[in-house]
C-alpha cells in the first residue's frame, strides 16, 4: 500500500470517528451505549493511527507477491 492510500484511508477513520463523536454527550459516559460509543471513537482512532504511521510496518509489508 503506497504512501497516498494509506493516507486516505487513515484520513476515512478519522472521519469515522470524528462522525462518532459527535454523538456522544459531553461528560463522563455513563450508560453502556456511551462507552460503548467512545469505545468505537478510540477504536478508529487507533486504526487511523497504524493507517497513517505504520507502526509495526504492518500496512507496507507485502506478503502475497
Amino acid at each position: 500500500m503506497n504512501i497516498r492510500q494509506r493516507l486516505i484511508v487513515g484520513a476515512l477513520w478519522i472521519g469515522v470517528g470524528a462522525v462518532m463523536a459527535i454523538t456522544i454527550e459531553p461528560g463522563i459516559p455513563s450508560t453502556a451505549s456511551e462507552f460503548l460509543k467512545l469505545f468505537v471513537v478510540l477504536l478508529a482512532l487507533f486504526i487511523a493511527g497504524v493507517y497513517l504511521f505504520d507502526p509495526w510496518n504492518v500496512i507496507s509489508r507485502q506478503r502475497f507477491h
